[in-house]
């Protein structure tokens, strides 16, 4: 092991000993060095979802966060390429905001059920259904979706961009629990119309602010239940748990705590709970374990993201070396989605 490999081992041995099994460690931090080493060759910049393999999470990324973090760092970013280590919604929203720069997705299989779960023809149709009404559409999204929509949001940010807009009618897509955890928060209603069975303009009834939702759900978050809440507070009576707002919204008022990825993260940093639940994708769960060894972090199950798993170390070192995979958004829809991916990243 050269000096360089031997440097970026115990750099990632120091916060993953005891989640990833030391044999993987040495195997990684050699793909890390190559990584690393083509990334200044090639003036890129790694961007991290907190979902990625703790492997992977600890060594290469340049920047790591939630989803807003990250187009942030997007949009100030000074590189030549961008590889973006999560899915493909998140590489095209780097690329909306970088046109003149190369985008790299390093799996070609890392796509999103919440994405897939609506399209721009179903955003048409709910704006004709609706006239007049803003839209607001999560960034798990594609770019022709965010074109067709107002402004987009993120978890941490989504009640603050439909409190933007100064209204009480709020078409909100695609997620049903997100927009359901955000109706609850302001107090409105929500309702989910048939599109295909009301092709007529639709009247919304009744006092106080309502959010025009849309059935679509994260295969990862629909799979929490209360009941797993409940059982594992029969053990550990004292356990914070913790839920991301993809989350159903019975599972959300029965956490302490929900939040965004990043949110989640700074809760358990700066709280003293006896143990800690942590409601999202498993990947992220050893990440906060790694970063809180002091902590006792619950393990109710694992619940890996089929799409964030396709990313590997060894598919990111291809990504590199043979520019691949590249994200292009046709430019009328790329100028349309940034000006809803600008508001939102304009939203505190």
């Amino acid at each position: 092991m050269n000096q360089q490999t031997q440097a970026m081992y115990d750099k990632m041995r120091a916060k993953l000993e005891k989640v990833v099994p030391d044999v993987e460690l040495r195997i990684k931090a050699e793909i890390a060095v190559e990584i690393n080493a083509l990334k200044v060759e090639r003036n890129a910049v790694i961007l991290g979802h907190n979902y990625m393999e703790p492997a992977l999470f600890y060594s290469i990324p340049d920047f790591a966060g939630d989803s807003l973090d990250l187009s942030r760092k997007a949009a100030q970013t000074d590189k030549d390429v961008i590889v973006f280590c999560g899915v493909k919604f998140m590489a095209e929203t780097a690329k909306i905001l970088n046109p003149t720069k190369t985008v790299l997705l390093p799996s070609d299989k890392a796509g999103c059920s919440l994405a897939a779960a609506i399209t721009a023809d179903d955003v048409r149709a709910l704006k004709a259904r609706f006239p007049g009404v803003p839209v607001v559409t999560y960034v798990n999204t594609y770019a022709d979706v965010k074109a067709e929509s107002d402004i987009c949001c993120t978890s941490s940010n989504a009640k603050a961009v439909v409190e933007s807009l100064h209204t009480d009618k709020v078409i909100f897509l695609p997620d049903e629990y997100l927009g359901g955890n955000v109706a609850r928060d302001l107090g409105w209603k929500i309702i989910y119309p048939d599109i295909a069975l009301t092709p007529a303009p639709l009247p919304i009834t009744g006092e106080g602010g309502t959010l025009i939702g849309w059935k679509g759900r994260c295969e990862v978050h629909e799979k929490f239940t209360v009941n797993d809440i409940q059982t594992v507070r029969a053990q550990f009576p004292d356990v914070a748990v913790l839920s991301h707002p993809e989350c159903s919204p019975e599972v959300t008022a029965a956490s302490d705590f929900s939040g965004s990825t990043n949110a989640m993260i700074k809760y358990v940093k700066e709280s003293h709970a006896p143990q800690y639940l942590v409601l999202t994708e498993c990947a992220m769960g050893d990440n906060i374990a790694a970063a809180n060894p002091e902590k006792d972090m619950l393990r109710l199950c694992m619940v890996r993201c089929p799409h964030m798993n396709t990313i590997t170390m060894e598919d990111t070192l291809n990504a590199l070396k043979f520019n691949r995979y590249e994200i292009d958004v046709p430019e009328e829809i790329r100028v349309r989605a940034a000006r809803s991916v600008q508001r939102m990243i304009g939203i505190g």
